[in-house]
Formats: structure tokens, C-alpha cells, sequence
């Protein structure tokens, strides 16, 4: 009877021993002891409750899945279109998967599905044609992509795009004369200045303009008359870049700022 006696007594002392408060335990250490405690008074609701595990919901995933397949997209469209002969009819949708990243995740990620469509088509086509297509079409897709994002009207981002569709002709020119070893924009003036020339000479043998006109072709006025037929073949071109984008992507749920109202006009829109 004493034997027992002493036994509870101990169980006893041990159970408020328990029930101390314990400094210095690390949590995950005094939730075990409070589950012990618990268990010892024969009060199994008193358990404390098990720490809830923690789920990333953050959509970097989706993102980082977005971006590289619309960054191959870009890609499959720059390599099909050259190996078939295509670029000048689908050079269209050169800028538009890099855009559509960035409305749809930002500039960081633009500029990643950028880098990529660099990095892919450098390994499957060379550095120079992916260097092809990352000037001027993928600054392109990173520009319309930032104003289309801050709704600015057509004339700002077209504006905006034919001078950097402009000065990347002039880096494509130089980086090319670069391999060639010869000016090719001199070359080309040249030979516009000579199709000038020769257009003037038959127009003076059927008499419609004076003899004294022959001889006359400035070459800087050819110069400055070539730049101005680039820009206004690249206005030409943004402004159905910005066409096919209004028509295409409200239907993948990101919408462009809306054309003028003689845009819509055309198009029969209200």
C-alpha cells in the first residue's frame, strides 16, 4: 500500500513538474511537451494543434511557364518564316509573343522571353540571324508590350516603334558592311542614285523633262530621300503591327488601347 502509494505521489509530482513553465525550449520542443502534459491528465482535447504546412501560391510557375513557351513561339516563328522564305508576309507576328508577356507579367519577364528567344536561336540558326531578330523585332515586342500596358494611343507607340524599327535598319546595315568589309549604305545610295539617274535620262529622251536637268542627281538628297522612304515603310508597318494585335489578342484576354475612331470606322467596329 505504501509501494503504491509512493508511485502515484511520483506520477503526481512528475505531472505538476511538467505543468512548470519551461524557459529556454525551442517551440517545436515545448508543443511536444504540452502534447505529453496533455496526455498525462487524461485530457487528449487539450493537444496542441499540429503547425499547418505552408503552400507556395505564388504564380512564378505560371509565369516562368508562360514566358519560355511563348518565347519558342517566337522562336519557331523567326525559324520557319526564314527557312520558307516567309518573313515578309509574317513579320507581323515577329513582336507579338514578347509583347503579350509583357502585358500579361511585366517587364522582367519580357525581357527574359527576350533573352531567351536570343539564346534558342542563336543555338539552332547562329548568333547572327538571332541577333537578326532580337533587332528590331524583339525591342519591338518589349516597347509596344510597356506603352500597349499603360494604354498609350496608336500615334505614341507607332511613332515610337518606327524610330527604333529605323535605327535598327542602320545596325543591321553597319553589322553587316562590318563581315563585308565594305559600306553597304553607300552601295545602296549609289545604286539609287544611278536608278535616278537612269529614270531622268528616259524621261528626257521622251521629252517630258529638260536636257539640262541630266547630271543632276544629288547624292545627298538620295540619302536623306531613302531615309524617308524607310520611315514611312515603317510607320506602315507598326500601324499593321498595332491592326493585327487589336484584332488578336482581346481574344487571349489582353486587350490593346483602342485605334482612332476612322480605324474603326474601317473595320465596321462601333
Amino acid at each position: 500500500m505504501n509501494k503504491n502509494q509512493g508511485d502515484r505521489d511520483d506520477l503526481q509530482g512528475g505531472s505538476s513538474a511538467a505543468s512548470e513553465p519551461n524557459q529556454g525550449l525551442s517551440p517545436e520542443l515545448e508543443a511536444e511537451f504540452l502534447d505529453m502534459e496533455a496526455e498525462l491528465n487524461g485530457n487528449p482535447e487539450a493537444v496542441a494543434d499540429p503547425t499547418p504546412l505552408r503552400v507556395n501560391t505564388t504564380p512564378a510557375p505560371l509565369s516562368l511557364v508562360e514566358t519560355a513557351f511563348l518565347a519558342s513561339t517566337a522562336s519557331l516563328l523567326w525559324l520557319a518564316s526564314y527557312y520558307l522564305s516567309l518573313v515578309p508576309w509574317m513579320r507581323i507576328l515577329f513582336p507579338a509573343p514578347i509583347a503579350l508577356v509583357y502585358l500579361r507579367w511585366g517587364q522582367r519577364a519580357a525581357w527574359m522571353c527576350t533573352l531567351v528567344t536570343g539564346l534558342l536561336l542563336s543555338i539552332l540558326m547562329g548568333p547572327y540571324l538571332s541577333l537578326l531578330f532580337l533587332v528590331p523585332y524583339g525591342l519591338l515586342g518589349v516597347q509596344l508590350g510597356a506603352l500597349w500596358k499603360r494604354q498609350a494611343p496608336w500615334m505614341v507607340s507607332i511613332s515610337i516603334g518606327t524610330l527604333i524599327a529605323t535605327i535598327s535598319f542602320f545596325f543591321r546595315v553597319w553589322l553587316l558592311s562590318l563581315f563585308l568589309g565594305e559600306d553597304l549604305w553607300v552601295y545602296l545610295t549609289d545604286r539609287i542614285a544611278d536608278l535616278l539617274e537612269w529614270i531622268v535620262t528616259i524621261l528626257v529622251d521622251w521629252g517630258w523633262l529638260d536636257i539640262g536637268i541630266l547630271g543632276q542627281v544629288n547624292l545627298t538628297a538620295v540619302q536623306l530621300l531613302t531615309v524617308g522612304m524607310l520611315l514611312l515603310s515603317d510607320f506602315v508597318y507598326l500601324f499593321t503591327v498595332h491592326l493585327v494585335a487589336w484584332l488578336l489578342l482581346p481574344r487571349l484576354g489582353n486587350p490593346i488601347p483602342d485605334p482612332p475612331s476612322w480605324v474603326r470606322v474601317l473595320m465596321e467596329e462601333p
